[in-house]
Formats: C-alpha cells, sequence, structure tokens
C-alpha cells in the first residue's frame, strides 16, 4: 500500500510504501519511503512483537479487517490454546481468552495477521475460514 507525505527535508511529495507479509513461519512488517524531489529514501522492517499502529491503521483502514473463525465448530480447545501459544507467543490466560473469541465470534484483523494465525492453527489440525468482516 502506498501513502504520500511531505518530505521532511526538501518539501517534496515522498512516498511510502508500507505491508505486511509472512516469512520463515513469522510475521513482518515493512515500510519503504523515498522522495521523488531529492535523495531522501529509507526503508525498516522487524518481525515479532506486533505491527506498529500507524502501519496496521493504514492497512485496515485502506484493506477493511477480516474474520477468522473456526470450521469445525466442535474444535478441542487444547489443540486451539497450543496454537495461539506458539504463534503469538501469549501467556496461558490471554490465549485462553483469544481461543474462546475465536470460537465463540471469531477474530478479526488484518488479512496477513490473520492468514498468520489460520497457518498456526492449520499445524495443529484445527481448521479455519477467513472473511470478510459482515458489516
Amino acid at each position: 500500500m502506498k501513502l504520500t507525505a511531505r518530505c521532511n527535508d526538501c518539501g517534496g511529495v515522498s512516498t511510502r510504501d508500507i505491508g505486511q507479509f509472512i516469512d520463515r513461519d513469522q510475521l513482518w512488517w515493512g515500510t519503504e519511503v523515498s522522495c521523488g524531489n531529492c535523495p531522501t529514501a529509507w526503508c525498516e522492517q522487524d518481525t515479532g512483537g506486533s505491527t506498529p499502529d500507524e502501519i496496521r491503521n493504514a492497512l485496515l483502514a485502506e484493506h477493511g479487517p477480516v474474520l477468522l473463525r473456526l470450521t469445525d465448530t466442535e474444535a478441542g480447545l487444547v489443540p486451539v490454546l497450543r496454537a495461539l501459544r506458539e504463534v503469538l507467543g501469549l501467556p496461558l490466560n490471554t490465549a485462553r481468552a483469544m481461543a474462546t473469541s475465536l470460537k465463540e465470534t471469531g477474530l478479526s484483523g488484518t488479512l496477513v495477521e490473520m492468514e498468520f494465525l489460520s497457518h498456526g492453527l492449520r499445524r495443529r489440525s484445527v481448521t479455519t475460514a477467513i472473511e470478510p468482516l459482515p458489516d
């Protein structure tokens, strides 16, 4: 996704390309900035933890959130808990609350975030579906 802003160095128009991606079973975020009028350019990417709010909110505003839900309503809580703890590094009580939400109403987030969770759940034989968030 591309955003434009005023360049801090020359006052021209800078372009910022932002996104999230999955690489080597990790969720990454990245941003690249370049100015069309001067040599100002930089990039940044990271994994682990969470995507910076500014990037995540821009992706949600542009593409909208999606819903991750269980397709097997009889899925056991233990494999869901294990998957959430493995994928997100959550403490047990947080994983339990998230697993309950996933079973009851689903979880929402960016498409890449929900694909990442879905992949971790599939490794534990928990089937899911990703769909646009209902209005």
